[in-house]
């Protein structure tokens, strides 16, 4: 469900946050090890047009993606950390589109299955607009964060 949250930026507009999840047939380790070959995003993932790993050091690397929202291109460098222990990716923005933009990636042992939760919040900078934009934002983010985690869902449970 789309949920937002009162920001602190300029006008004190709210920033939309949005939290998808999915259980798939697998286990999460699995699920964790996919979602961490990020590069393969744009072979399964439509939203997601192009995605380089441009630095890697130890349990974070720095992502250049190029992504699709309601047919227009975002272009942002982000930064990411994987905590294998715990099966979570955490992710932000160091560059881009967006004023801001980060969340998580969980992967919970829920049965024999995994529950996959995906995180994201995001500014879209523009105060002015924030009432208007913000809940427009939020669902098609939602939808985006649906589809990444159905991509996951299908590359898991087909065992492509």
């Amino acid at each position: 469900m789309a949920q937002a949250r009162r920001g602190g930026g300029v006008g004190g507009g709210y920033v939309p946050f949005v939290r998808s999840e999915i259980t798939v047939a697998g286990p999460p380790a699995a699920a964790y090890a996919l979602a961490k070959d990020m590069e393969s995003y744009p072979q399964f993932m439509t939203n997601v047009l192009e995605l380089r790993v441009i630095e890697r050091s130890g349990n974070s690397q720095v992502s250049a993606w190029t992504g699709k929202l309601q047919g227009k291109k975002f272009h942002w460098k982000e930064y990411d950390e994987f905590d294998d222990a715990n099966f979570t990716i955490t992710y932000r923005q160091i560059e881009g589109d967006l004023k801001k933009f980060e969340g998580q990636w969980s992967f919970i042992p829920e049965g024999s299955g995994t529950r996959i939760i995906l995180t994201v919040d995001l500014d879209l900078g523009t105060p002015m607009l924030a009432g208007l934009l913000d809940p427009v934002a939020r669902l098609v983010v939602k939808r985006n964060c649906d589809a990444m985690l159905a991509g996951i869902k299908r590359r898991i449970e087909e065992g492509s």
